[in-house]
């Protein structure tokens, strides 16, 4: 296996673009969740692209793949407190339909990511 350029990656691209996002809308939670929520959350969120270009740097598809998993992990994890969030009125549906919409596509992504290593292993 050659290692990824991760910045080529549109997952890894698309997993930055998330932090962005996410960064705005914790920006905006009541103070009571700034050590709860907003840092779950945000850990969440650079744990997306900060596994995809951890693994890239490693030398077989099988330590690559796990780093993936663990980014899809966090992909799912951050959904859930996306759901948490919009469930306690942190932002509004648009927002919330907007943001899970973008989780979803990079959750699909990493799985055929992950589905092509898997055909290769």
């Amino acid at each position: 296996m050659g290692r990824h350029n991760f910045k080529k990656l549109k997952i890894w691209q698309d997993g930055i673009a998330l932090v962005r996002h996410n960064y705005e809308l914790t920006k905006t939670f009541p103070d009571i969740e700034k050590f709860n929520l907003v840092t779950q959350m945000n850990r969440c969120a650079l744990s997306i692209p900060s596994n995809i270009a951890e693994g890239s740097s490693k030398s077989t598809d099988r330590h690559f793949k796990k780093f993936l998993e663990n980014s899809l992990g966090s992909a799912f994890e951050w959904e859930t407190q996306l759901i948490v969030s919009y469930q306690e009125g942190y932002l509004d549906k648009n927002k919330f339909e907007e943001l899970e919409n973008k989780i979803l596509q990079i959750q699909k992504m990493l799985g055929k990511f992950i589905d092509n290593i898997d055909e290769k292993v």
